[in-house]
């Protein structure tokens, strides 16, 4: 069964096409109906196929084969060689089309595939009225088999055609409603600064083939394995530096992060599957799935802390202030993000994995139950004119509850072992300035997540009466993937538990062949023993968020309005998210079409110039031209041709066929060589 693994990815891919297909075909049949019954059914049965695959492969693989991972190379895409490396030796570049299975792409697949399907199902509640029912899911199906080619993977250059795809995917379903300029502006957004991120991908694909002079995965993994830990800017710190990059791209980290944000401007599934299980989860990915090369490069790891629990706080801070339900969501995923980073640079690699798992459940919940907040207020998105939704959504709003106690580390809550985890790991590994950044991230999370929570659904009801007169739940298409969803979020930390509980954590053990570090010593019995204190400093920070978020919003809701009057400047730097986008304008983008109107100005002014005055030129000295082509150009061209014809006449003369005539030129040339020769003109 397992040879089979091309079928999950290729699932996707065929519905995409079907899908597609059939639109096209109904745009060329003039006045012919939509089937949407049967668009949501190839849609759903290809990625709801794809899961169940998923589940019997990853369970044939480690419960009936005991291996730790299974690769099959399908055919050679393309071979080149041989090519000179940075040792001196040769190596033939050539890449197969293959896949891989492992505990790693087990977790990825079926994340992808289950919370995928989830996704497909709500949306065919929520796009039902949309004219591109078609084309959404066509794109969506296409992102799924691009994610999934990342994901199964076995080489560098195959993960990166996944790479390009959901990156191609995102620009089509962010700009969706391609009529409206913010929606074109910002998948191009997302579009432009994943290119710089993958700039530094191709760069890490280079220097990984000139040094070990493979890009797959189990030969550059083994090779790596057998290298000491390198000090320095080795070629291992620069590899995995510009991998980071391109994951800093897809996953959003500063200083690439700004496109994120914007991504809510597509359909709000399109906003869970790139938050949750698709895009951002990729730059996660690459980093997990190279860690036998980064456990070699300490200092890039310490970048990759610095800058994933800068990115933490920092997008925490920003969604203080934010207004519009989705774009709070949108800076949790950019600082939720940090935090698995976070991880993968202090060493706690299953515990980033954890946290991408766990997030993708109650990220997706929170989405999905913030669209279905935007159907009810028919399409309002400012949290400041809804109030009071709980009684009128009630399953939206529990369900959404516990995507927030999930997200803000709440125990048993799945958000509370995972963020634990990392918490944790940073501390015991030896980075406390990181744990303590982190630590007052999760109380800020908590805090910014239940603002959301009470301005939605708790205080006073400030929509207007239409609005309100109509207020009812959402579909049960769009109710059902929401519940279980909170399930999932409410029940998916119990895989890992921490180790103060004495029970075995399951999904590290499960993740350990592949994301293992030989050099990581145990931890210390004396360190061990402070985990529960640990864990319920974490807690007792999310706990005052909460307290401190209920105060602000329901308790006396007037605070925070009387806060923010007293910091009015902070204020408005916050909720301009520092003025990074104006920054990247004026430093970047406006130097980029000043650059493009100084093209144009040449173009436009000096060259064309230099065009019309030659014409004008031309044009004034016309009668001197024809003068001189005339008796000049002409002239030669005749005069060259009239004296050809006379030397023809003359040697065609003696041409004449008679042999008599042909005998006295004879007689007459040897009387004339013979004159010539006795009166010494010509000597031999």
């Amino acid at each position: 069964m397992l040879k089979y693994i091309w079928l999950i990815p290729i699932l996707p891919l065929t519905g995409s096409a079907l899908v597609g297909l059939l639109g096209l075909a109904r745009l060329k049949s003039s006045g012919e109906k939509l089937n949407k019954k049967l668009v949501s059914a190839i849609a759903l049965t290809s990625v709801g196929i794809a899961f169940l695959l998923s589940v019997g492969m990853v369970y044939q693989l480690f419960a009936l084969q005991h291996k730790e991972i299974f690769s099959i190379d399908l055919f050679t895409w393309f071979h080149s060689g041989p090519l000179s490396l940075a040792g001196g030796g040769m190596a033939e570049f050539e890449v197969p089309w293959g896949f891989q299975l492992d505990a790693l792409s087990s977790v990825m697949i079926l994340v992808v595939t289950g919370v995928g399907f989830l996704i497909h199902v709500y949306s065919t509640g929520y796009m039902w009225d949309d004219s591109g029912y078609y084309r959404f899911f066509s794109y969506l199906n296409l992102f799924m088999f691009a994610m999934l080619t990342l994901v199964l993977a076995n080489n560098y250059v195959v993960m990166f055609v996944g790479w390009e795809g959901v990156g191609l995917c995102s620009y089509l379903l962010i700009g969706f409603y391609f009529d409206k300029k913010s929606a074109g502006d910002a998948g191009k957004k997302a579009f432009v600064v994943n290119r710089i991120g993958d700039a530094g991908f191709i760069l890490g694909m280079m220097l990984v083939f000139v040094h070990f002079g493979s890009l797959r995965f189990e030969e550059v993994f083994s090779k790596a394995a057998a290298l000491p830990v390198q000090t320095g800017h080795d070629y291992l710190f620069w590899a995995t530096l510009c991998f980071f990059i391109g994951a800093c791209g897809k996953s959003a980290q500063i200083p690439l992060y700004v496109w994120l944000p914007d991504a809510m401007e597509g359909p709000t599934p399109v906003s869970a599957l790139i938050h949750a299980a698709t895009m951002v989860t990729a730059g996660v990915y690459m980093v997990c799935r190279s860690n036998a090369l980064y456990s070699r490069a300490p200092e890039t790891m310490m970048i990759v802390a610095i800058i994933g629990s800068l990115t933490a706080i920092f997008a925490a801070t920003i969604g203080f202030a934010q207004t519009d339900i989705k774009r709070v969501l949108a800076y949790s995923t950019v600082s939720q993000l940090g935090y698995m980073f976070a991880a993968l640079g202090v060493g706690a690699f299953v515990g980033g994995v954890f946290h991408l798992m766990t997030h993708a459940f109650f990220k997706a919940l929170l989405f999905l139950g913030s669209g279905s907040v935007i159907m009810a207020m028919h399409h309002e998105q400012d949290m400041m004119k809804m109030g009071g939704l709980r009684k009128y959504l009630p399953w939206t709003f529990w369900t959404m509850f516990m995507g927030t106690i999930a997200i803000s580390g709440i125990p048993p809550w799945a958000g509370f072992f995972s963020k634990d985890e990392i918490l944790w790991r940073a501390w015991s590994n030896g980075h406390p300035i990181i744990w303590l950044i982190l630590w007052l991230g999760a109380g800020m999370t908590s805090f910014y997540m239940f603002r959301l929570l009470f301005l939605t659904f708790w205080g006073k009801e400030r929509m207007d009466d239409h609005t309100k007169h109509h207020l009812h739940e959402s579909p049960k298409n769009v109710v059902y993937p929401l519940a279980a969803l909170a399930v999932l979020s409410t029940i998916g930390g119990f895989i890992g538990l921490p180790g103060w509980t004495g029970i075995s954590n399951k999904f590290e053990h499960f993740l350990e062949p592949v994301l293992r570090v030989p050099e990581r010593a145990e931890i210390p019995a004396h360190l061990a023993s402070q985990e529960p204190l640990f864990t319920a400093l974490s807690v007792v920070i999310s706990l005052f968020g909460i307290f401190m978020a209920y105060r602000f919003y329901v308790a006396k809701p007037g605070t925070a309005d009387r806060i923010t009057q007293k910091i009015k400047w902070l204020y408005s730097v916050v909720y301009h998210k520092y003025f990074v986008d104006e920054l990247y304008d004026a430093a970047i983008v406006n130097r980029v079409k000043g650059l493009g109107t100084a093209f144009y100005f040449v173009d436009s002014k000096i060259v064309d110039g230099m065009v019309n005055l030659t014409a004008k030129t031309t044009r004034g000295t016309a009668t001197v031209s024809k003068l001189f082509d005339t008796y000049i150009v002409d002239g030669l061209v005749n005069l060259v041709g009239r004296i050809s014809m006379m030397l023809n006449r003359v040697f065609t003369s003696f041409q004449t066929g008679l042999v008599q005539r042909y005998a006295l030129v004879a007689v007459l040339g040897i009387f004339v060589f013979v004159l010539i020769y006795y009166n010494g003109l010509v000597r031999f």
